[in-house]
Order: structure tokens, then C-alpha cells, then sequence
């Protein structure tokens, strides 16, 4: 049984949508932030990091939105989330996987603190660039690898959501059409029913 460490207002909403998406029998584990539980010593055994999302697989854990991602994308393929591992686009699947966490996160967290970390020690370079390349790969669409939904599209997908609410990127008419085209999936309705349900009982 697959099993969520998850709390909604964290990043483990991606993990939990990727569950939906992936169509396997999955439980939750409600970790309260304000309560501080991801920092208790049981906790902590799990992830020494106090963070979640953490999911296990019987006796595998694994921790990081991208890297659990990764994980139930090459486990489970019948739910088609990620190209074979000798298929020519894993390359481009690949490179958005990583792009996430070592490009697009951190160029969001330069434009909401308005601050410039100079682009010789930043291995994302400049926001504007990175902005531009995922714009030159959304703008043909519909998804990162063309006709092709993935596991990238619900980590990308869900950073650019995230990252729109709060007013971090700019509402590029590239990135506005990808969400609402992410919020039509029915594992993303389902998955965000889930969570409302969730915070409301």
C-alpha cells in the first residue's frame, strides 16, 4: 500500500495529486503543520529533514516532491506518467523532472523576494530565462512533451498553479492555458475534492 505523509497546504499536494493521477490504492497520513508533527522524533525517523512530502512503498521511503514523482512514475507504468527508460523523449522527461527543482523553484523564490542572485552562482541563471524556456515548450502545447500528459506535467503543472496564486509569475497566456487545462483532469478535481474535504472535516 502506498502511503502519504501529507498535509494540503504543503508541497505534498503534488504528491497526493500524482496519486490520483497514477489510479492505485493509496492512504493518507495527516501530518499538522501548526502543530509542528513533521518535527517529532517519530517523524524524523522517517525524514530527518521534518519535511514533508514523504511517501512509502512497504519498506521504501522516499522524500522530495520530483524525486517521489520519479519514483511512482517508473513503478506504476501502466498509468502511461513517464516514457520507457530506452524511449527517445525520457530525455526531454527527464530535463523537466530536474528542471523544477534546480530552475524553476528557485527563479520563483528570486522574483518573490525581488532580490537578483548573480547568474555566475546560480545553476538556474536568470528568471527571465527560465521563464522563457518553459514558455517556448508550453506555448506549443498542450503539454512539456507535446501531446503527452506526465508525471512533469503534475510537478511543473502544480508549481506554475502555485506560483500564479500568489502572484510570483506573470500571467503569461501560455501558463494561465496550462493550469486550467491541468484543473480540467479529473485526478486534479478529484485529488483537490480530497483536500477540501479534508481541511473542512
Amino acid at each position: 500500500m502506498l502511503t502519504l505523509y501529507h498535509n494540503p497546504h504543503s508541497r505534498s499536494q503534488i504528491v497526493h495529486y500524482m496519486l490520483h493521477e497514477l489510479g492505485e490504492p493509496f492512504e493518507i497520513v495527516p501530518i499538522d503543520l501548526q502543530k509542528k508533527e513533521n518535527k517529532a522524533p517519530e517523524f524524523l525517523k522517517i525524514n530527518p529533514m521534518g519535511k514533508i512530502p514523504v511517501l512509502r512503498d512497504d519498506e521504501a521511503v522516499v522524500t522530495e516532491a520530483p524525486a517521489i514523482l520519479t519514483f511512482l512514475a517508473d513503478k506504476y507504468p501502466k498509468a502511461r506518467l513517464a516514457p520507457a527508460i530506452d524511449a527517445p523523449e525520457r530525455a526531454r522527461y527527464l530535463k523537466w523532472m530536474f528542471f523544477y527543482g534546480s530552475c524553476f523553484e528557485p527563479a520563483c523564490i528570486d522574483l518573490s523576494m525581488k532580490r537578483e542572485t548573480p547568474p555566475s552562482m546560480a545553476g538556474w541563471g536568470q528568471p527571465a530565462d527560465v521563464l522563457d524556456t518553459l514558455s517556448a515548450a508550453l506555448i506549443p502545447g498542450p503539454w512539456l512533451l507535446g501531446e503527452r500528459f506526465s508525471a512533469a506535467d503534475v510537478l511543473i503543472g502544480s508549481g506554475v498553479r502555485y506560483m500564479l496564486g500568489f502572484k510570483v509569475l506573470p500571467e503569461r497566456p501560455e501558463y494561465l492555458d496550462y493550469v486550467k487545462r491541468l484543473e480540467a483532469r479529473p485526478a486534479h478535481q478529484a485529488a483537490r475534492a480530497a483536500d477540501e474535504k479534508r481541511l473542512s472535516g
